[in-house]
């Protein structure tokens, strides 16, 4: 396990510790699946952006090729 320092926004402390405070949960617990949550939503993000890039870059190719090919019907 490593040992992280952070400063955190004194709002977002006390909403924390308040919560803390009614769920009886461990502060470093709570952080860790707060961030455990944060990075799940961040890779699905960065899928979503991936995903978008190679559809684009299919669609560009898909149009392409329904070009050739109404060319192809044209001629006959």
């Amino acid at each position: 396990m490593k040992t992280v320092s952070l400063k955190i926004d004194d709002t977002i402390f006390g909403d924390t510790e308040e919560i803390l405070r009614k769920i009886k949960k461990p502060r470093n617990r709570y952080i860790n699946e707060a961030l455990e949550f944060y990075n799940k939503i961040q890779k699905r993000r960065l899928i979503e952006d991936r995903l978008k890039m190679e559809s684009k870059l299919v669609k560009d190719d898909s149009m392409t090729a329904l070009k050739d090919f109404e060319e192809i019907d044209n001629v006959d």
